[in-house]
């Protein structure tokens, strides 16, 4: 199975199932003598890890991150950095009606088809379990670029059809983490919450949308052509489970405007050239310009639904499926820390990439 690797420089591959021993990832390329603070990388896992509330699935896993190698009393050694996060809590028989069913909107048809042979507890190798990886390396990469003084901050602008009428600017981003939707729209939030739980109740699901802002970007990063920064931050965007869409500054209304209205007109400000508008979302020509980079991330509705739905089998034969298990009614508010953790191993991996090409 290929396709288990991200990035050029800084390289994550991750392993693991949602139901076997234990996930894990090998993290390489990050440079050594870093002093590293483990409590804020086990605190982004905290963000992510399921059973943190009643809006979220009941799955309880603590997702304490075990490092295997690369560091060494706290300071990273140049070397691969490697860890494990065991699965505690994963009830597998609650999957065993789903050994030769195929459910709709999941991966499971897709596996059966491309290898011949899947994992159909809780997804495998497709679970979202996966993501707790992603998370890990996230977190170191987010205090390198810390130190750089770059500021990466996602939050839920939309649940279903509530969604925040205003720009990011005008929101207390320090309101993220003082709800369970982690939307820094307070009124919104509670809104977004009373949603989430009546859908819950009815055994259903609900999509949203996260955006992400990046502030203190140097001007520079992106390599054209094929790896410019909107490319790779869609491509890291679009590798998270449940993503159906991915746009960055203007984003699709952009396509309704004239050029005269879209253009950001650049400017001088006491000898720093800047824009007066941004729907270039920071990038042009896939490179970073020194505005924040701003971008969103559309999450479909979780597939798992607490009623009975027809499908098939994989005999070809007509099915009706009744679920169990454990699922996200809706899963923006987890997925947060997973659009942070991704904005970062991009960020930093054009980092370094930046360094080099100025050698």
């Amino acid at each position: 199975m290929a396709g288990n690797t991200f990035g050029t420089i800084v390289k994550l591959t991750t392993f693991g199932e949602s139901h076997g021993v234990a996930i894990g990832g090998i993290l390489e390329g990050i440079p050594a003598g870093f002093q590293l603070d483990l409590n804020e990388i086990q605190n982004a896992l905290d963000r992510r890890k399921p059973g943190q509330s009643n809006i979220t699935t009941q799955r309880k896993e603590s997702d304490t991150v075990q490092f295997l190698s690369g560091i060494f009393e706290g300071k990273t050694l140049g070397t691969s950095i490697g860890f494990t996060i065991q699965n505690e809590d994963n009830k597998s028989k609650d999957y065993s009606h789903l050994k030769e069913n195929y459910r709709p909107s999941h991966a499971d048809f897709t596996f059966q088809e491309k290898y011949g042979i899947r994992d159909y507890r809780g997804g495998g190798r497709a679970s979202a379990r996966e993501t707790a990886c992603r998370v890990v390396a996230g977190a170191i990469c987010n205090q390198f670029l810390i130190k750089e003084g770059i500021i990466i901050n996602a939050y839920v602008s939309a649940v279903g059809n509530i969604s925040i009428d205003k720009n990011w600017k005008e929101l207390d981003l320090e309101n993220i983490e003082t709800n369970k939707v982690r939307c820094p729209d307070l009124a919104k939030a509670k809104e977004m919450e009373e949603y989430i739980l009546d859908i819950k109740k009815q055994g259903d699901t609900v999509g949203g949308v996260i955006t992400g802002v990046i502030q203190n970007l140097p001007v520079g990063l992106g390599e054209p052509v094929f790896d410019k920064l909107n490319a790779q931050l869609g491509k890291a965007m679009l590798s998270i489970n449940a993503v159906k869409g991915f746009e960055y500054g203007s984003g699709f209304s952009g396509a309704a405007m004239r050029g005269s209205e879209h253009n950001d007109i650049f400017v001088n400000k006491e000898g720093i050239v800047t824009t007066k508008t941004n729907n270039s979302g920071g990038i042009q020509g896939g490179i970073s310009n020194g505005q924040v980079v701003n971008f969103r991330v559309a999450f479909k509705p979780v597939a798992t639904i607490m009623q009975k739905q027809d499908s098939v089998n994989e005999k070809g034969e007509n099915v009706e499926l009744d679920f169990k298990g454990r699922h996200d009614p809706c899963v923006v508010p987890r997925a947060v820390p997973i659009v942070d953790a991704m904005a970062a191993l991009t960020i930093f991996d054009f980092l370094l990439l930046n360094k080099l090409s100025k050698v």
